[in-house]
Parts: structure tokens; sequence; C-alpha cells
């Protein structure tokens, strides 16, 4: 079946290609009669504007590519909806593009969005070193990273601080009478890892105790990198009280390590995730986490690129505040401590 065309619409409407023109991209010098003549012959025979015709003349293509490093992390479809209905309400359209935690495989898509000529790109958490993404930025129209910063004159950023949700995560765990606290710090090549390694570190300094690069085991960002490093960590150092975990996924992962280990959660370790996916309250024990709305991460990210696609580059960074959600993993509780002031164990270990 041919496709229907703007000639077609106007020889079957009796009016010039002009017009129907005018009609589409709703020019103000067309009566109202015309207007509905032309509108009903283009719903009659079901003609769609050509989005090639349209970005030649415009020199937009009313598409933005989304990049993300794990389609699969329920971290990441939150913020596509919050990009996306920000996006479709200004008449653009989503390109999700899924990198697999693989930054060869992020290169090409970066390629291949510059290739289709795609307004802008919001790219969550890059797995790129600085060397290798920003000359890549530069050769975008648009772009905004989220969770990794950038010069305001490459990209705009928006940022969660996870040194401070990190931050939270520690006192919290102190306060409970957590002495030996162990960090499952996600993967190296995360600007968000490096963030809330600061931020653990920072708070064991603050409340005078030295962190122990030992306790601080990098892991995948997933429910089986979280296994496998709180197993080591707990396997090979029997005084681990509680785990602070990079995202929720991990924090799942290691708590499977601990039933595997006959420990009780939180009796004998507390766990801490990160992000407040859905299943975070769901699960049993259900887990305390560090809270931050992905729906607004997307939905700030999608903002700021449409004010970039419009030649305006002010604000250049968003900062969103993370807030401890307190559950069943590491709930508000002090240790019982004997006559000495030390802790107690009453959990069976």
């Amino acid at each position: 079946m041919n496709r229907v065309t703007i000639a077609d619409v106007a020889r079957e409407a009796g009016v010039s290609t002009q017009t129907v023109s005018r009609v589409i991209n709703n020019k103000a010098e067309i009566s109202p009669s015309t207007r509905e003549l032309v509108m009903e012959v283009i719903e009659r025979l079901g003609y769609r504007p050509s989005g090639v015709a349209r970005s030649l003349a415009t020199n937009k293509t009313l598409a933005v590519g989304l990049v993300v490093p794990d389609i699969a992390n329920p971290f990441f479809p939150e913020i596509a909806r919050g990009a996306e209905d920000t996006l479709r309400e200004r008449g653009y359209e989503i390109f999700l593009c899924n990198t697999i935690e693989d930054p060869e495989r992020e290169k090409a898509v970066l390629s291949a969005l510059e290739d289709k000529r795609v307004d802008g790109a919001i790219i969550c958490s890059s797995r790129l070193p600085d060397d290798q993404l920003f000359p890549r930025l530069r050769r975008q129209q648009a772009v905004v990273l989220v969770n990794r910063p950038a010069p305001p004159e490459l990209a705009g950023s928006v940022c969660v601080d996870d040194a401070s949700g990190t931050v939270q995560a520690v006192q919290h765990l102190l306060g409970a009478g957590r002495e030996v606290i162990g960090f499952l710090s996600g993967p190296s090549r995360s600007h968000s890892a490096r963030e809330r390694t600061r931020g653990f570190e920072q708070a064991l300094t603050a409340a005078g105790r030295r962190p122990v690069p030992e306790l601080m085991v990098p892991c995948a960002p997933d429910h089986e990198g979280g296994y496998e490093a709180a197993l080591s960590l707990l396997s090979g150092r029997g005084n681990v009280e509680g785990l602070i975990c990079y995202n929720d996924l991990v924090a799942v992962g290691a708590l499977r390590a601990c039933a595997e280990l006959g420990l009780s959660v939180p009796d004998d370790v507390s766990i801490v995730g990160c992000d407040d996916i859905m299943i975070a309250g769901l699960i049993s024990p259900s887990l305390t986490t560090i809270h931050v709305s992905k729906y607004e991460i997307g939905a700030t990210a999608a903002r700021m690129l449409l004010d970039r696609i419009e030649g305006r580059h002010e604000p250049s960074e968003a900062i969103l505040k993370p807030e401890l959600v307190v559950r069943e993993s590491a709930p508000h509780m002090t240790r019982p401590r004997n006559a000495h002031g030390q802790a107690t164990n009453d959990g069976g270990r």
C-alpha cells in the first residue's frame, strides 16, 4: 500500500500543498472552514506527516535518546518514565538504549544517536572515563548526564547527593550500636560508587573511627554481585555487624548471603540498601534504604535537556537530596550492652 502524501491530501481537499502544510503546522493565516476541511481529509486518508521531511524543514527530529546501563535494574525504568512523560508533553519521542554495563556498547550507542541526529540525549550513569565520554558529548546536539558531573559547556547534570545519603546510613547503623560496618561499594567505574565511598569514609572519620579498606568491597551492581561480595566479606570476618550496599539489588544479594551463612537480619547483621526500588518494601525483612525519587530524576533531566535544546544552559546542574527510609533490615534499636558497656550478641551466632 502506497503511503499517503501531502499532495494526495491537497488534491482530495481541492487546495494547494502549501495550504495543507500551513494547516499541519497550525499557521494562523488559514480560515477555520479550510482548516476543518483539510483536517477531515487528513483523518479520512490516514495521512501522517513525514518525520524526515519535517526534520529537514525544522532542523529538528523531535527525538531524544535515553541511555541506561541496565534496563533490568528497577532503578532506571522509573527514570525513563519521568523523562518520557515530560518530553512527550512537548512532542518528543524517546529512543531507549541499554548498554548492559559495557563501555564499548555505550560508545556504539552514543555513535548511533549521533548518526540518528537526535535533538538531545540523557545519559544515565555512564561507565566511560572522562577522556572517552567528554569528546563524545561534544558531538551530540544537547546532553544531560544523570549521576555524573560534566563541564557545563558540554552537558547539564542531574545528580543525587550520594555522599550525604551514605552518611545518613552510617550514622543510623552507628546509632543502633553497630560497631563494625562493611560497605559493598559497587562498580569501580561508577561516579555514584565513588561518591558513596566518600560518604562512607567521611561518616566513619567524623565518628572517630578509621575506615578499614578490607571492609570496603567492590561488586557488580546486581543481586549476584551483592551475594558474592557479602559472602566473601562475612565469611572472612566474623565481626561484621552492619552492611551498607551500593544499591537495593546488591542488598538483596547480601540478604541471601546472610541466610546461607545462618546470620539473622537484623539481629546479627543490619543491612542498608540504596535507591528504594519497589521490591525494598516487599521483601522480608523489608529493606532499610536510601530513598530518592527516580521519577523526579528523569523529569528534571528532561526539563534540563529541553532547555539546552532551546539554547538555554542555566541551570546546568541539579542535585537531589536523598532520605533514609528505616524498615526491618536495620531498625532503630540499640543492641543490649553488658556491665562493662560492651555490646552483646543475642543473634545466636
